[in-house]
């Protein structure tokens, strides 16, 4: 029965076709590149995130999510440059793009710098009919003959591919850390054309909001709030956190995501510390809130970063050498 919920759900997606949305990310905050275009390089030497994510265990066709990201200042430049990999499993498709980045900085004041910044490169979308069942299809166990009566749905696996162009600003300071970026500012088509007939899917164009900052308490503890809105204009999220780090080393914290009972999503718990002064780990885990939370067992989430930690290549850095994270 789960079995089939699931196709059902996936199907339903595939048919609205404008509903796509971004992965998720619960330690957003720890990997603001994979966010935002024009963050690239604010951290102030070689940086590199890899992230994995599985959402709703044990629901089958749940998302499964990877991303790794590189970038760095490129002082010769006045700004930054990365690459961005994202590979994202849901069901029966899977996403999979590839981004090249640059960002040029501002200085605003001697504590202060204002950046924007474009990736561009291209997505792929794969889609494996075999994997859904319609209402009025006629398939067989025995002989794995699939007949869906219904030609927006392939009988095998499909791919098609698009460029893709997102975009970013950036503004940071001692204390304060904000950032807007568009995903999918060109709102291709992606177009799968199969024998049976054809299916187009939007990259819908969807917009995200991020705002943090930090202060201390004594001088072992830092606390440091931060929020994320996402939208697709039809659709709104909130994401609230606060990560607290204990000695420059350890953090813990929470997040919760939704802002009324129909966008409830989860719960955030996060932990984390640095395994030497180049490597950061951190772990999450969601407690689902919504009613998902009958057939799924959470969503978990590792993100590692490393840092090269000091200077590269030539030019002037900026007058601010400053971040308030804790990579």
């Amino acid at each position: 029965m789960k079995k089939i919920f699931t196709f059902l759900i996936l199907l339903s997606c595939i048919y609205t076709m404008n509903a796509q949305q971004s992965p998720q990310y619960s330690l957003y905050m720890l990997n603001n590149y994979g966010i935002n275009p024009a963050y690239g390089g604010l951290d102030n030497s070689l940086s590199v995130t890899g992230v994995v994510r599985k959402q709703w265990v044990n629901l089958e066709g749940s998302p499964f999510t990877q991303q790794l990201n590189v970038h760095m200042p490129l002082y010769l430049l006045r700004g930054g440059i990365g690459i961005s990999l994202e590979n994202d499993i849901l069901g029966a498709t899977r996403n999979t793009s590839a981004m090249v980045s640059y960002n040029y900085w501002v200085p605003v004041s001697k504590t202060s710098l204002f950046s924007i910044g474009i990736s561009a490169g291209i997505i792929q979308r794969a889609l494996d009919g075999s994997k859904l069942r319609a209402p009025d299809g006629e398939y067989s166990e025995t002989t794995g003959a699939n007949n869906h009566n219904d030609n927006r749905i392939p009988i095998g696996l499909e791919t098609a591919i698009a460029p893709t162009v997102n975009g970013g600003i950036y503004f940071q300071s001692k204390r304060l850390d904000l950032g807007f970026s568009a995903i999918n500012l060109l709102e291709n088509d992606l177009k799968f054309k199969y024998t049976e007939g054809q299916t187009d899917i939007l990259q819908k164009r969807h917009y995200m909001l991020f705002a943090a900052t930090n202060f201390e308490i004594g001088s072992m503890i830092e606390i440091m709030p931060s929020i994320l809105l996402k939208s697709d204009i039809t659709q709104n999220q909130a994401e609230l956190s606060t990560i607290i780090r204990y000695n420059g080393n350890v953090f813990g914290g929470a997040s919760v995501r939704g802002y009324d009972k129909v966008t409830l999503d989860a719960v955030v718990f996060i932990a984390g510390m640095k395994i030497n002064d180049k490597t950061m780990l951190a772990y999450s885990y969601d407690l689902t809130l919504s009613d998902l939370n009958n057939v799924s067992d959470g969503s978990h989430e590792i993100t590692i970063n490393y840092n090269l930690n000091k200077p590269i290549g030539g030019g002037v850095p900026p007058p601010i050498i400053y971040n308030p994270r804790f990579l």
